[in-house]
């Protein structure tokens, strides 16, 4: 029972409250910004930990400091409206660090792949990845594309529960990485994102007299399909590194819910598919409603 409580707190109280600072568009949403930032140094610390039970890896200050530096430079770009390159740019540069520190400091080198590779996928995964939210902050109506981002993520996991614990019983344990998920759990995740799609197509026009998902409607339907897809896999990609380091959760931040990293897992991982399919689906720029 508590498990079902926690799952409605977050529901209806915890999303409510994520779309709320979403909703305050000051200095292109600075406040979402900042609770990107923090999240974001937060997730790599966990993840730092808990390769570090298995891998070789590098200074945790060291790492956290050059992932802080992706966010940072989002929020910069928002604040000062440069190009999103500058991300980019960023990425490439803590890489060239990364190498530059291993090369200057090592005095062994058995374990320099390994601290070079788990420190560019903290970056990549912690920071770079994140960073595609605050590029969506430069989108035309971008309250809207993050809000609906946020809620393919949230619904998908929400009703992926929700069919689990419903119908998912007998076809469990088909994805090793987490043998508690079933085929029903992911279809309900599928169509929660789905439905999203769908209410950003039909309701977002008539409510608020804007078009984020123009054309035609299946190509709605479709950035429904890919960001249950990614969500669910994004839920599962943790998993796998949670299992190979032989730890239950990320963290013990969030009662109920693990470390920081357990709950912007799906996040994380989907952020730059969204960022991706609003540009090839979508004209992005402020269309009239219908």
């Amino acid at each position: 029972m508590s498990k079902v409580i926690q799952r409605l707190l977050v529901f209806f109280i915890g999303l409510p409250l994520v779309i709320a600072l979403v909703w305050l568009p000051y200095y292109n949403h600075l406040a979402m910004l900042i609770l990107g930032f923090i999240s974001s140094i937060l997730a790599a610390s966990e993840l730092h930990t808990m390769l570090g039970k298995k891998y070789g890896v590098q200074p945790k200050p060291l790492v956290i400091l050059l992932d802080s530096l992706l966010p940072l430079m989002g929020i910069f770009c928002a604040l000062f409206g440069w190009e999103q390159k500058y991300i980019d740019f960023t990425f490439i540069a803590v890489v060239l660090v990364i190498m530059a520190f291993e090369t200057i400091t090592a005095q062994t080198f058995e374990q320099s792949n390994s601290r070079i590779i788990t420190s560019v996928f903290i970056v990549l995964y912690c920071g770079y990845f994140f960073s595609f939210v605050s590029k969506m902050t430069l989108f035309p109506n971008s309250t809207f594309y993050i809000a609906f981002f946020l809620l393919f993520v949230f619904m998908c996991d929400s009703l992926a529960w929700f069919f689990g614990v419903l119908f998912g019983k007998n076809n469990k344990g088909f994805i090793k990485a987490s043998p508690n998920k079933s085929i029903a759990g992911f279809c309900g995740g599928i169509f929660g994102s789905v439905l999203v799609g769908l209410i950003g197509y039909y309701l977002v026009p008539k409510c608020f007299d804007v078009v984020i998902f123009d054309g035609a409607v299946w190509k709605s339907v479709l950035l429904g399909v890919f960001m249950g897809i990614s969500a669910i896999i994004g839920d599962l990609a943790e998993s796998v590194l949670k299992r190979s380091t032989e730890v239950k959760d990320s963290g013990n931040l969030i009662p109920g819910r693990g470390g920081m990293l357990d709950c912007v897992d799906s996040i994380v991982f989907s952020a730059p598919i969204f960022y991706w399919l609003v540009h090839i689906f979508f004209s992005l720029h402020t269309i009239a409603a219908r």
